[in-house]
């Protein structure tokens, strides 16, 4: 058979294997988590083997040291990966929950089911654990998955789904259920992304080169995010310790991660009492100051930005920070270089914190807090497949429900429409 034809029976397969995941129990589901689990604990030398020949390959062939370390499975990634597993079992299941229910006039019962969207194809760069963390979340919701992980990654990505795979017949569910892409070969992305009759849904994870080729090339509708260009508004009435503190730890707490502050907005009337605060916090980290020219007066250690830093995600220990006139001014800012990945206002005042939640229509907006919030798992969805800044059915942090959809359900005793 050709690639192409591998690939589409590839995804026929999991199409077929989908319909049976929907009607998977509860408690079928949690069993395949839970042995995965175990299984993955059982086969983890020979996982680990093929993990180091990942990362020995990645090496030799020039790759950058970080990426190669976040190739790896050892430590604490192993053990977030197996207790994530376990974690998604003990979440309650979506599946056939009814919301919305009402009464209409006739006497007919209407209601909203929650369903499995069907097959879910997930592309995604490095960080063979996303393997599993995927798995895990899209068959607890009823789905099949197809997963295409970054060629760097094949041989980690192929011992841990031949694990879940075995598993997965191990309880009662298909095996197709849980698909890794066994090829290396790019082409076989293009093929994956035109398989709209079989796979429901695309979720790409990497960097803004992966982003993009998969929206130009796909038929599938795509659930993504471009970039987390996060901002954090001080206002007028923001008291100066909880300032330095939410910008700190926006900026510094984690620095490659997509909810990391990026662009610092201030009030004018903060500019010379809370700002110098904040930036000399920053900059005993280490942290660049790009600023406007405001911010360069009232802040000698900063560097002039150029117009390019404002929609900069740098991912480091870089800051862009602008002074602003008022409210009015940041939201124009947010709206014209901003990702719709997370916004947050230090304010005092009740009033402004209404009209920034009203106003700001970023998928997670925040009140006093640090951004590091948009999370999943933080904002208590117990786990998340990734951020989504596609205004579709899901807009943030996306958990089970995420992953799912709803139907119309109706109950009634001889309706008629007449």
């Amino acid at each position: 058979m050709s690639l192409e034809e591998d690939i589409r029976e590839l995804a026929s397969r999991a199409r077929a294997a989908s319909r049976g995941c929907a009607d998977l129990s509860t408690r079928t589901k949690d069993a395949w988590l839970l042995r995965a689990a175990e299984r993955l604990e059982e086969a983890k030398p020979r996982i680990l083997e093929a993990n180091a020949r990942d990362m020995s390959e990645a090496g030799s062939k020039g790759v950058a040291e970080p990426l190669v370390r976040r190739l790896s499975l050892e430590g604490d990634k192993w053990r977030d990966m197996i207790a994530g597993l376990r974690d998604v079992a003990a979440l309650p299941d979506p599946v056939g929950e009814i919301t919305d229910s009402r009464l209409r006039p006739n006497g007919l019962r209407v209601g909203r089911m929650r369903i499995p969207l069907g097959t879910i194809g997930i592309i995604y760069e490095s960080r063979p654990n996303v393997t599993v963390d995927a798995a895990a979340l899209c068959v607890k919701a009823g789905n099949a998955v197809v997963l295409r992980g970054g060629s760097e990654a094949i041989h980690s990505n192929l011992a841990l789904g031949e694990e879940l795979r075995a598993a997965a017949g191990e309880v009662g569910v298909p095996e197709d259920a849980v698909s890794v892409v066994p090829t290396t070969d790019r082409a076989a992305i293009d093929v994956l992304l035109r398989c709209d009759r079989d796979i429901d849904l695309v979720i790409p994870r990497g960097g803004p080169g992966l982003i993009r080729k998969v929206v130009e090339t796909s038929t599938i509708p795509v659930l993504k995010h471009d970039a987390g260009v996060c901002h954090v508004f001080i206002d007028a009435s923001a008291d100066a310790e909880m300032a330095v503190a939410v910008v700190r730890d926006s900026k510094i707490r984690q620095m490659a991660v997509c909810n990391g502050l990026e662009t610092l907005l201030v009030h004018e009337a903060a500019a010379t009492t809370v700002l110098p605060q904040v930036l000399k916090a920053l900059h005993e980290e280490g942290v660049e100051i790009r600023g406007c020219a405001r911010t360069c007066q009232v802040f000698s250690e900063a560097v002039p930005a150029a117009e390019a830093d404002w929609g900069e995600e740098y991912l480091d220990k870089i800051l862009a920070v602008k002074v602003v006139r008022d409210m009015d001014e940041a939201i124009a800012h947010i709206q014209a270089h901003g990702s719709d990945h997370t916004e947050v206002i230090l304010t005092e005042d009740y009033q402004a914190a209404q009209d920034w939640v009203r106003r700001v229509n970023s998928s997670t907006v925040g009140v006093n807090c640090s951004t590091a919030f948009a999370d999943g798992f933080r904002l208590g969805l117990g786990a998340e497949i990734g951020i989504s800044t596609s205004r579709l059915h899901a807009y943030g942090p996306m958990g089970l429900e995420g992953l799912t959809t709803r139907k119309f359900v109706l109950f009634g005793d001889g309706q008629l429409r007449e």
